[in-house]
């Protein structure tokens, strides 16, 4: 039978590698707080948020063709971009 205690020490390394990890996660992140990944691709609900729309307007959207779009696993993803020169449309 195999005793398996942890002990003071092995916490103690393990909340050091712990905070090593979450600074890590801190240094990656833009000053202004937001993250550096942005991607380019954005789910319903984020793509309704930013564009401050209902749903059945962003549906509209997707239906007209003026967003590229995909399907996966039954949810929608919105082109950022495509989201995005709607603002520069006139």
């Amino acid at each position: 039978m195999m005793n398996d205690f942890v002990t003071k020490d092995d916490l103690r390394q393990f909340g050091l590698l712990l905070i090593n990890d979450i600074r890590n996660i801190i240094e990656k992140t833009d000053i202004s707080g937001q993250d550096t990944i942005d991607p380019e691709w954005l789910k319903s609900r984020v793509a309704r948020k930013l564009m401050d729309m209902s749903p059945g307007s962003l549906q509209n959207l997707r239906v007209t063709g003026k967003v590229r779009f995909k399907k996966v696993l039954g949810s929608y993803y919105y082109n950022k971009t495509d989201l995005m020169s709607l603002f520069n449309e006139e």
